[in-house]
């Protein structure tokens, strides 16, 4: 096993590693994502939509859907209805018709509708870039990365369902790499996941992975050079949607914390940041005061923190904070954290031999 794609798909960008470890040889891109770029072709359609596809990433392209939907007829299939909100009725209060994937394809020669498929996964768009890598389009192993919330139970909130999630998991197995699935071993429950392991089938890979891209992020954090010799460390991953925040001892979690990095302000970062070493974040009191969620396996105390580390493309908020943050760059850039993440998690499922990430 040597050549590896890894694919981390955000809100705001697709950060797409291909990394040859038998040549040591890698090859990076940073280009806009998918729920942006799919945003802006929907966004120049005129007159009624046929939405077809499996469910993505949300933000930008919900809010153009539900635009449209005020002045156009739009139809989707179930299964991208499920971009919007997973809650059917709640997709048609906004005024789109939901059909069933099976009736879907009797809708699609009806001269009235402008057919768009959705999904987190664009084969071309990876095809290109791969190609302007200059390697042939043949890999090992594949791996993708998003953020998946669950469907939950009726009465559960997503940000509670998320939680426990990633709680059953860590309490079993304290290690990031805990989220990493092979595609033919998702759980049923993380669709969107499922989503992007069926869409990632048709690259020409052997092996095929996905994982929740907060995990990714972690783990991929923890790979900088400066965090990887220390025993304790704090690390932080400000993305452009949401920023989470990790206790690491060793190559185990101690906990994290989970936020909207629209709702993060400098104060209140140094605030979690030395909660989350003390081991005093708590899931209930962080959802009230507006955050994701949090974790709590064990503390180390913040006085025995050696690194605070920083990535993310908006790490620019840790400006002023007064912990000692470190910016960092795992393999030499900060945008590759959750590609990083991804390979480093294969890697230790697959007991390959070490990588240096410098």
């Amino acid at each position: 096993m040597s050549r590896f794609l890894l694919i981390d798909i955000g809100a705001g960008t697709m950060d797409v590693l291909y990394y040859d470890t038998e040549a040591d040889l890698h090859y990076k891109a940073v280009v806009k994502s998918p729920v942006r770029h799919i945003a802006e072709s929907t966004a120049k359609i005129t007159g009624d939509l046929l939405v077809t596809g499996v469910e993505m990433g949300g933000g930008p392209l919900s809010d153009v859907l539900k635009q449209k939907a005020q002045n156009h007829h739009i139809v989707m299939s179930a299964s991208s209805a499920a971009t919007i909100h997973h809650n059917p009725d709640r997709v048609r209060a906004l005024g789109i018709e939901i059909v069933d994937d099976a009736d879907i394809r009797g809708l699609m020669h009806v001269a009235r509708y402008n057919l768009l498929t959705v999904g987190d996964i664009e084969l071309e768009r990876i095809r290109s870039i791969v190609n302007a890598f200059g390697v042939p389009f043949s890999f090992d192993i594949v791996g993708a990365c998003v953020q998946d919330h669950g469907t939950p139970p009726d009465g559960m909130s997503h940000l509670d369902y998320r939680h426990s999630i990633f709680k059953a998991a860590l309490d079993a197995d304290p290690f990031p790499h805990a989220l990493l699935y092979r595609s033919d071993d998702v759980p049923l429950m993380l669709n969107r996941l499922r989503s992007v392991a069926e869409g990632l089938q048709e690259l020409p890979a052997e092996e095929i992975y996905v994982m929740d891209s907060g995990m990714a992020a972690i783990l991929g954090s923890s790979m900088d050079p400066r965090a990887r010799s220390k025993q304790k460390v704090l690390v932080l991953d400000v993305a452009t949607s949401h920023t989470l925040g990790a206790a690491l001892e060793g190559e185990e979690i101690a906990g994290f914390f989970e936020y909207h990095t629209r709702d993060i302000t400098v104060d209140r970062l140094d605030d979690l940041l030395r909660k989350l070493a003390d081991g005093q974040l708590v899931h209930p009191q962080i959802l009230k005061q507006g955050g994701h969620g949090a974790y709590t396996r064990k503390s180390f105390g913040l006085e025995a923190v050696e690194a605070v580390i920083s990535t993310g493309p908006k790490r620019r908020l840790t400006a002023g904070s007064r912990m000692p943050i470190t910016p960092g760059a795992p393999l030499g850039d900060n945008m590759m954290t959750g590609t990083v993440g991804l390979l480093e998690a294969i890697r230790r499922r697959n007991g390959l031999e070490p990588i240096s990430y410098t």
